[in-house]
């Protein structure tokens, strides 16, 4: 695996996508998923100048963050289960899964236990897939008051996990519709939400075009895992 040669192919594809959608790179963070992957490899990542990561299981963190050096900044990705709370507030900087608004209460009640403010992303299932969490649009509207008002707690933006597809442009509605769902949801709350995270190894540059703030990269990184769909699909 050339991790170095990986990289710099996707910093420029960064580079050629906000391009083309008119915005300046340093608007895109590179957030490097490294689900299954040993704490080697994120030494490896990290002395590139990457500095983001991402984690999908709360348990698999828990054996990997203490490995890796302190200066490095965590966000979970990987769906949340309420009794993991506790854990994911101390190992993270940003949960971005939020997808209901009893999980967010629990993440409110750890954070405060911990004295800490927990930034966090709301994940929206855009498609709709009774497979995936996420947000169904029109709920996150209902709930959303509620979530900003719980303390310790701050709304950053939304995060979505389109259809898995071969095609990247397929992604481009999806992409779409969070973007203005992130426009519905700053009018109800009255204040500007900085992120947009959406957009992986295959669909990455759509969603730069989209608005993309952060863009969750695995398989493109670090290679594939485990069958062609699986390690497409695994950021």
């Amino acid at each position: 695996m050339d991790l170095a040669g990986n990289l710099d192919s996707i910093r420029k594809r960064i580079i050629a996508a906000c391009a083309r959608a008119r915005r300046e790179p340093p608007s895109v963070q590179l957030l490097a998923v490294t689900k299954s992957h040993p704490p080697e490899a994120v030494a490896a990542a990290a002395q590139l100048g990457l500095n983001l990561f991402g984690e999908n299981k709360v348990q698999e963190a828990r054996a990997k963050i203490p490995l890796c050096s302190g200066k490095l900044h965590w966000h979970f990705i990987g769906h949340l289960q309420s009794n993991k709370c506790r854990d994911a507030v101390a190992l993270f900087e940003m949960i971005q899964s939020v997808d209901n608004l009893t999980l967010a209460q629990e993440i409110a009640k750890r954070a405060e236990q911990a004295a800490k403010t927990m930034p966090i992303l709301l994940e929206v299932n855009v498609a709709g897939e009774a497979s995936k969490s996420g947000y169904a649009p029109e709920k996150l509207l209902a709930e959303l008051e509620a979530i900003n008002a719980l303390p310790k707690i701050e709304i950053h933006g939304l995060m979505a996990v389109p259809p898995w597809s071969a095609e990247p442009e397929k992604s481009r509605p999806h992409f779409q519709r969070l973007r203005e769902m992130k426009e519905r949801c700053e009018k109800i709350i009255g204040a500007p939400l900085p992120h947009l995270s959406m957009g992986m190894s295959g669909d990455f540059e759509v969603a730069i075009e989209e608005g993309a703030t952060m863009v969750r990269i695995g398989t493109a990184l670090f290679g594939p895992r485990t069958g062609a769909k699986a390690a497409a699909t695994a950021d």
